[in-house]
């Protein structure tokens, strides 16, 4: 609790004065705590701006996962893929906003690292998503189309978080659909090829243990309401993780289960990662 009271707090001041304005002096007293409970919840302001953006970024990426994973599902793929995106840099708008104008923040490298990975988490989200929808139709641009999906997420949501402009969720969303599908459908010379792509892209480690799962999964079942599907899914994923003896339709339908539950979609994401869906 005395972690969370912190991480609101110093998001309070990061997004009044910047993170490189703000003093672990003013976090405490904005926090109403000493420094000395300050530095037992975080090593330094650079853990806790880590704290944040695993926090943050976390929650972005399981949206952005549940989705990806469902796409055999909805309608229109593509435009879901659009609307949830933008829904959730809205809905953590002020996160969203500190890490854009912070730029020029001398970031450590741990902090540096930490944002590549979750850059190239995104990216490999997008890449599976853009391989669903298109297939073999775009196996010579999906590099290039990658990052124009990802420059359109990006440079839209600078527009209405520095310009102000009022978000009409569907209206962007269906425009974006028709500007890739465009892309998708009339490029002919493409610019990254897979031997490009492999030579800058960012390294990504996703190897979960099952004692991380493990650990996760036993911060979250005491929060979770009494008995209900969720809980018991997460339980039956448990027991799994120490011992297999479920198929995996009926791992994946347990992880189905918990995706929507708002304490499950982190552990869902990294479920899925380590089952290999």
């Amino acid at each position: 609790m005395k972690k969370q009271l912190i991480m609101e707090k110093a998001l309070e001041l990061f997004a009044k004065q910047g993170i490189e304005g703000t003093s672990v002096q003013q976090i405490t007293e904005h926090s109403n705590i000493s420094k000395g409970a300050f530095y037992l919840s975080f090593k330094s302001k650079d853990a806790l701006v880590l704290a944040l953006i695993d926090h943050f970024m976390e929650k972005i990426i399981a949206d952005i996962d549940l989705v990806v994973s469902e796409l055999e599902h909805v309608e229109n793929p593509l435009y879901k893929y659009y609307y949830v995106t933008f829904e959730s840099f809205l809905k953590h708008s002020d996160f969203v906003n500190i890490l854009l104008k912070e730029q020029a923040y001398s970031f450590s490298e741990e902090l540096l690292m930490k944002m590549h990975y979750y850059d190239a988490l995104t990216e490999k989200l997008i890449l599976t998503m853009i391989e669903k929808i298109f297939g073999n139709q775009v196996q010579f641009i999906k590099y290039d189309l990658l990052y124009c999906v990802k420059t359109f997420s990006r440079m839209y949501s600078e527009l209405f978080l520095f310009q102000k402009v009022p978000m009409d969720l569907d209206l962007l969303s269906r425009s974006l659909v028709e500007k890739t599908n465009l892309l998708a459908k009339q490029t002919s010379i493409p610019f990254i090829t897979e031997e490009l792509f492999s030579m800058f892209k960012k390294p990504l480690q996703e190897n979960v243990t099952t004692e991380q799962l493990h650990e996760l999964i036993d911060k979250v079942i005491p929060e979770m309401d009494e008995e209900n599907i969720e809980k018991e899914s997460l339980l039956l994923l448990k027991k799994e993780l120490e011992v297999s003896s479920m198929s995996r339709a009926i791992v994946k339908g347990l992880i189905e289960n918990i995706s929507h539950h708002p304490q499950c979609k982190w552990i869902s994401y990294l479920l899925r990662r380590y089952f290999g869906f």
